[in-house]
Order: C-alpha cells, then structure tokens, then sequence
C-alpha cells in the first residue's frame, strides 16, 4: 500500500494490485496529523508503513475522533482496512488507535477546514514587513513627491497604474467578490483602484483628492506599485462599478469571518485592509495635539503627523493598545477557566483578557486582570503568540492581542459581574466536542456569501453579532471565536495538546498543539 496524495481536506491510497482508489473524509482533522504528512515525501511514508509490525486492534467502542487524538512528536502511519483508518502511533507506543471514517469511490470534500495559518489574521502584511530606504523611488518620501506629481496631471498617465489606491467608508474597506471556479465558494478581494480611477470616483462624490488626505500603506518594488489608503465620505455602501467590477464597503469584521484561513492570498489581504484601517482611524482621532490642541498635518506619507504650532511641533505616532488575553488553566484537574460577556452571542465562551495598565509587565497584567475578574490566583505565565486586533472601537483603532497560558494556582471563582456574564471551569473532553462540533467553515462560506450579496446590492444590512455565530449541525452546549481570533488557537492548543508518550506535555510554546500558532 502506498500513499499517492495528501491534502487538508482529504487523502488517498492505492489499495493492493488492483488500481482502485479509495478517498477517506477526514474532517476536523488536527493541523498537526497534516503537517506530519505534508512534510514528508510518500517515500518515506511507504518505508515506514511496510516496516511495520501487525498493529493490535481495539474495539469499535474504544474507537476516538480523530481530532481527539494526541499530536504526534513523530510521524503517524497509515493503513486502510475497509471503512477504518488505522493510525498508529510510534511503535514504542504498542498499540494502535482506530478510527471510524467514511469510505467512498470517490473524492470528498471536507466541511471542516484545516486550521493551518502562517500567522494570525491581521498579521503577515505581504507589502510591509521591509520599509524601503528613503533612497529607494518605492519609500514613504520618495512615492509621495511623485504621488504629488500624479496628482497634478489633468490626463491619464500610465505610470498612474503604479498607484494602487484603498478607498475606506467609515472603516469598511472596499471589496468585490467572485466565484473561485469551485466547491470553495466565492472569494472576496480587497477593492483596488487606480489612482485615475480614485480621482473620478471621489469627484462623483465631490471631494477634492489631496495628497495629504492619503496614507502610505507600503510598496513591492517587483510589481512597482505603491499602496495606499483613503477615506472618503459618503453614506451609501454601493459605489458605481469600476472597471465594469461592482464593488460595496464592507465591515472588516465581515471579511475577517469570510476570510478563507488556509488562502495565504486572502489572508494577506485582510491583514492589508486591518493596516490601513487602523491608520486611517488614527488620523481621525488624532486631529489635534494632545500637548497644546493645535492642528496637526501628516508626515512621511501619513506614517506619522505633527503639531503645526511652532512653539510645540510635536510628533506624534500611531496608537498601538496592548492587551493581554490569556486562557488560565488548572493543571492537576486537566480544565480550562472560560467567560462570557454580555455582549457575546448566547453560548459562545472565551479567554479572559483586558488592557495593559501604565507601570505593569504583560505577566502582571495577566495576573491582575485574572483576579479582579475571576478572583483566581495565577502563577506560572507562559507565552504563546500576539496578534493585531484592529476590528475593535475606533477609539482604539489597533489593539495588540498579547497571548498566554496562565497557571492557576486557586480554583474558586468569584466573578465580578460589572467585567463579566460568567466564568466557567471545563474540562478538555468538553472543549474539545465543542471544537468539534462548531463547523467554521461553513461560518466562513457564510458570510462570503453574504459579502457576494453585498457587493450585488442584494443585502445592504450589516450585522457584526451575526458574523461571529458559528454554525453548527447540532445544538452544542457552548463555542468558541473562530480560527481568526487568538482566543481560538490558545483554545485549541491546550485543547488537543494530549498525552504523548506516556506523559501530558505542557503547552509551553506554540507548536506543541492542534494550532500551529
């Protein structure tokens, strides 16, 4: 038997001498089981799977999901016999667990996607991670005295189309969708145009477009284009087609759920518009000097802005709210402390968090924030990853979500209810089923409909409550954020993070877990 292909939905084998091909569904099916797979060429699979002894079979009844088995610190081998996979742990292990899963003649489309990210949502920006140098046509300085020049020009250029522009409308993007050609459904894209295009479209809402109106988003010096941001006022969430593509201002956080986590395109796009959201609230809510409420102008392409009273000419750089978010875990009873706020959908838990206070570490703010509202005491606090949030009020138009794992050192809660609803202790097996059951995919085809729909003129009604329900096929005790959300990925950490060789594995950093975050 030999491995012929792997994907995150599905994989087949070549079943004895005959040529027949079977395809099993592996819904839910842990990032760790695909990285082990993917990583490794179907050679050295087939080596390890014909060195094998006869495995020892369990019964059906002592059968697990196969998204409740533990990851693996070595590579999992695979056998087909009629409509179960075997997947047998290292060999030291002596014993195999069985796995029931649908057998078909054909190839089956998963409903549960991979969870399998090269970073957070609103992270990995693919046109900022190197400023250029002010020497370079592409950097800050050097793009807006020709972005200057552009906009002097009366006619179409065609240097122009090295200008990209991102029209924002009270913090909505703007968007346009299509269909992917396949079962994925369809696909949002972020709404470029033209810096030709940005002028005709700002004079039909009549506004005149300055340079200092706006904001350097970053360049690729292979494509020799140069991004950047606007906003634009205006009412209407519609905007007359461009380039005979309809687009519509959508919500973030709708193209956040959207957001197809295992499309590095996609994802790189969302991280785009979070940027330029961000920035572009900044400048709204920076209007005027906190030091002595003169006027303040953009620099450096909007990058940064500065008082216009000579006596202050204080600079002035974009607020960055760090928070702290952390799931407490009690280690000897092997549960997780959850909470609700009010404001959450009905039966949706989370991690706790809250904001840094002047004069604390992130360790003591982890601490802190847990006892006053909880009344837990922490101990250990372990690091896991961060992401950018900037979907939150436009008071706080990007917060820095600082993720840990926080040791509880007691067990009683007394929650403060002015913070929260509720807060839980839950075990694994129970966070785990909720995993499970939740099916973020279908959410996230969901709402990429919606967004179809939108941009159509179809459905003009925005609902963000509505884009953060997870659906599900049954009706599940509780669920969590999905996988765009940090609280998700600490979740699922601890959650899949078993036994492994005999031993239970604290989650001490990121990859030793069903999220590879």
């Amino acid at each position: 038997m030999g491995v012929h292909k792997f994907d995150s939905g599905s994989f087949f084998v070549q079943e004895g001498q005959t040529g027949s091909r079977s395809s099993c569904s592996v819904s839910g099916l842990s990032t760790k089981l695909v990285d082990a797979v993917q990583s490794r060429a179907a050679d050295v699979l087939h080596e390890r799977i014909t060195s094998l002894e006869k495995p020892t079979k369990i019964s059906e009844k002592d059968a697990v999901m196969l998204s409740f088995l533990p990851c693996f610190s070595a590579s999992p081998v695979f056998s087909v016999s009629k409509n179960y996979l075997l997947l047998l742990k290292p060999l030291s292990l002596a014993r195999a667990t069985l796995c029931r899963l649908s057998t078909t003649t054909a190839t089956t489309t998963t409903t549960t996607m991979s969870i399998n990210l090269q970073s957070h949502a609103f992270a990995g920006n693919p046109i900022r991670s190197k400023t250029p140098k002010p020497s370079d046509p592409f950097s800050p300085n050097s793009a807006l005295e020709t972005l200057k020049t552009q906009l002097l020009e009366t006619t179409h250029q065609p240097s122009s189309s090295n200008f990209k522009v991102l029209p924002f409308r009270k913090g909505r993007p703007l968007a346009s969708s299509s269909s992917a050609g396949d079962a994925l459904g369809p696909i949002w894209h972020l709404g470029w145009i033209s810096l030709a295009d940005c002028k005709l479209f700002l004079a039909s809402c009549r506004i005149d477009l300055s340079y200092d109106s706006l904001v350097y988003l970053g360049s690729e010096s292979a494509a020799e284009a140069v991004y950047w941001a606007v906003d634009v006022a205006g009412e209407a969430n519609l905007v007359p087609e461009i380039g005979g593509e309809k687009f519509c201002f959508v919500e973030l956080r709708t193209l956040m759920v959207a957001t197809d986590w295992d499309d590095q395109h996609a994802m790189g796009e969302l991280a785009i518009a979070g940027h330029a959201r961000a920035l572009l609230e900044w400048h709204n809510t920076s209007r005027y000097c906190g030091r002595c409420g003169g006027k303040t102008v953009p620099m450096e392409a909007g990058r940064r802005k500065q008082c216009v009273n000579e006596s202050c000419k204080k600079r002035i750089y974009p607020r960055i709210d760090p928070v702290v978010i952390m799931l407490v875990i009690d280690k000897e009873n092997d549960c997780v402390l959850l909470s609700r706020q009010s404001r959450f959908a009905p039966r949706m838990w989370s991690c706790l968090a809250g904001f840094i206070e002047p004069g604390e570490s992130l360790e003591e703010a982890v601490r802190r924030e847990t006892w006053e509202e909880t009344g837990i005491e922490v101990g250990e606090v372990v690091y896991h990853s961060s992401q950018p949030w900037p979907v939150g009020p436009s008071s706080m138009p990007c917060q820095l979500m600082v993720g840990f794992f926080a040791y509880a050192k007691s067990r009683e809660i007394n929650v403060d209810k002015e913070e929260l609803e509720d807060a839980e202790w839950h075990s694994r097996e129970d966070v785990k089923k909720a995993l499970m059951v939740a099916e973020y995919k279908k959410a996230q085809q969901t709402a990429a409909a919606k967004v179809t729909q939108m941009c159509k003129g179809v459905e003009k009604g925005q609902s963000l409550s509505a884009d953060f329900n997870v659906e599900s096929g049954e009706l599940a005790p509780m669920f969590f954020p999905g996988p765009f959300a940090i609280a998700h990925h600490l979740i699922s950490s601890w959650a899949f993070q078993d036994s492994v060789n005999g031993f239970q594995s604290q989650p001490t950093h990121a990859g030793a877990s069903m999220s590879n975050l």
